[in-house]
């Protein structure tokens, strides 16, 4: 069975982006040394790539090769995606598709963008482990982490450690994953 990971980073005050989905403050930190939890060898770990539509529409208007060649890559939306910018594939059944990725066994998953479809998961107790990186940075406005929902979970802290240029890296396994 797949495990369903997340791997992000979040400022200081909780967000992910700045005010109209920049990202700006973050590639101010490319090229950071995060030791044996580079993003290069997280990603090798990885078999499926699932991002929902406003992380693939980001994704899309870089004008960047497609950086998830021969990853199974899911874009969960119900609108479809005319010349999609790499091969993927569309899903709009959130329940359907926990189903279909906890079937998988030959590799992880990843669960890569916003916290939107990172909270549908985590409400059905379907994101196994996250990795968050802390950017010492201030934002003000933008996108939170996780959307308010209400939903109420405890995760496990596996580590936390600080690591190049004052970020720190938090690693949590969710129990009630399933």
């Amino acid at each position: 069975m797949a495990r369903i990971l997340g791997y992000i980073a979040a400022s200081l005050d909780g967000l992910i982006s700045a005010e109209n989905d920049n990202l700006d403050w973050l590639f101010e930190y490319d090229g950071m040394d995060l030791g044996e939890h580079d993003y290069r060898s997280f990603l090798n770990g990885i078999r499926t790539v699932v991002m929902g539509r406003g992380t693939y529409d980001f994704i899309a208007r870089d004008p960047s090769p497609w950086a998830y060649d021969g990853k199974r890559t899911l874009v969960v939306t119900s609108r479809p995606i005319e010349a999609p910018k790499g091969p993927l594939e569309i899903r709009s059944d959130i329940d359907a598709l926990i189903a279909e990725l906890r079937a998988l066994d030959d590799g992880d998953v990843w669960m890569l963008g916003g916290g939107k479809l990172q909270m549908a998961f985590l409400e059905r107790g379907a994101l196994d482990e996250i990795e968050i990186y802390i950017i010492p940075e201030m934002l003000g406005g933008g996108d939170p982490l996780f959307p308010l929902t209400g939903f109420r979970a405890s995760p496990t802290l596996i580590s936390a450690k600080a690591i190049d240029r004052g970020c720190v890296r938090l690693h949590y396994r969710f129990e009630t994953a399933v």
